[in-house]
């Protein structure tokens, strides 16, 4: 599953994920990598992550298509 920061703090605060870094007091690379999916946060940093946001856990990742499963399923 793909974290998807960038646009979840862009659409609900209107935040560039700089901004973010600050607010987390965090270092700007720390959350551009979150962002590009090189590292993850760790459970205290997606939990501040989601309260700086004021968002749901499940609003910050991308789901995989579910039709894409369902065809393997089917033409297995």
């Amino acid at each position: 599953m793909k974290i998807k920061i960038k646009e979840t703090v862009k659409q609900v605060k209107g935040w560039s994920l700089y901004k973010l870094a600050q607010v987390l007091n965090l270092p700007q690379q720390t959350v551009y990598s979150w962002a590009s999916g090189r590292t993850q946060p760790s459970y205290e940093n997606m939990d501040r992550l989601c309260e700086a946001i004021g968002c749901g856990i499940g609003d910050l990742f991308e789901a995989e298509p579910v039709q894409g499963k369902l065809d393997f399923v089917v033409n297995y």
